[in-house]
């Protein structure tokens, strides 16, 4: 069951209830008994359990692609047609 976080909007008090999503919404304020209203919370955040997190745990992004000359590859092609013109 969430927690959901009420604003008096007459004397700007600010409590949290525990209820269910079906629940009926609280309209008066606990300290004085004005007009609620209910806020816009942030969620619950990732829970971290334990010993640590590796990076094998993540895609790896850093892969090269398969239309990509390697340097060296590059350097050999231009050897060989250097050596082939120098030879004629």
């Amino acid at each position: 069951m969430p927690t959901y976080e009420y604003k008096c909007l007459n004397c700007s008090y600010t409590f949290e209830v525990f209820q269910s999503m079906n629940d009926k919404l609280i309209e008066v304020c606990p300290k004085c008994g004005g007009k609620v209203k209910r806020l816009i919370g942030a969620g619950a955040g990732p829970i971290f359990k334990g010993k640590g997190f590796y990076q094998t745990d993540y895609k790896n992004s850093s892969k090269p692609s398969s239309k990509t000359i390697k340097p060296a590859e590059k350097k050999s092609s231009t050897a060989e047609g250097k050596t082939a013109t120098e030879k004629k």
